[in-house]
């Protein structure tokens, strides 16, 4: 059974008080498009992430916002502004790596929550059966491309009834991989 593999660039997710902060007293999430997993929406606002080195300017934020902020990066743009940057799922941020978040009114600084995404799979639980897996399992998976075939190891699992089918990679990770276009995996055994 295949799958889409889509490229999840780097973004930030924000509480409530934390998007007043950097957008003012006003500010409410603009929608620019709606994302594969339910709910989710890529936002108008933009933001700076500042580390130690260098800033990337122009993040996206990603809604709708959250009990915690969180920035996720890949690993070539954790270490282009000096920040180590553990591999971590989502939401998991306890002893992560700080930053400071510029928005046009103001600023964040947030003591954890910079990690790089764990390559994962979303899954309704209809879909983990078909797929033949569990939640939090860890699988292999094969993205088959014209020039850069790759088989991922350490893929995570995440099965809810508020997903949809869909793997997550980094932009380090799909560039390794090639992915251009709509890109299919399949889970594989070695």
């Amino acid at each position: 059974m295949k799958f889409i593999v889509e490229t999840s660039a780097r973004h930030v997710h924000v509480t409530e008080a934390d998007l007043k902060t950097l957008f003012g007293n006003d500010a409410v999430l603009t929608k620019k498009k709606d994302l594969s997993q339910p709910g989710q929406f890529a936002c108008e606002e933009r933001v700076t992430i500042v580390g130690p080195k260098n800033s990337l300017a122009g993040v996206s934020i990603l809604g709708p916002t959250r009990p915690s902020t969180q920035v996720e990066l890949s690993a070539t743009d954790a270490r282009s502004i000096g920040i180590s940057a553990p591999i971590r799922e989502s939401g998991d941020t306890k002893g992560s790596a700080p930053c400071k978040i510029v928005g046009p009114k103001g600023e964040v600084e947030i003591s954890e929550g910079v990690i790089v995404a764990k390559r994962h799979i979303h899954a309704t639980p209809a879909d983990a059966e078909k797929l033949g897996v569990k939640d939090k399992e860890v699988v292999f998976v094969k993205v088959a491309t014209p020039e850069r075939t790759t088989i991922y190891g350490d893929v995570v699992v995440r099965v809810s009834d508020k997903f949809a089918l869909a793997m997550h990679i980094d932009t380090d990770e799909s560039n390794a991989a090639g992915c251009t276009g709509t890109v299919e995996g399949e889970i594989v055994k070695l």
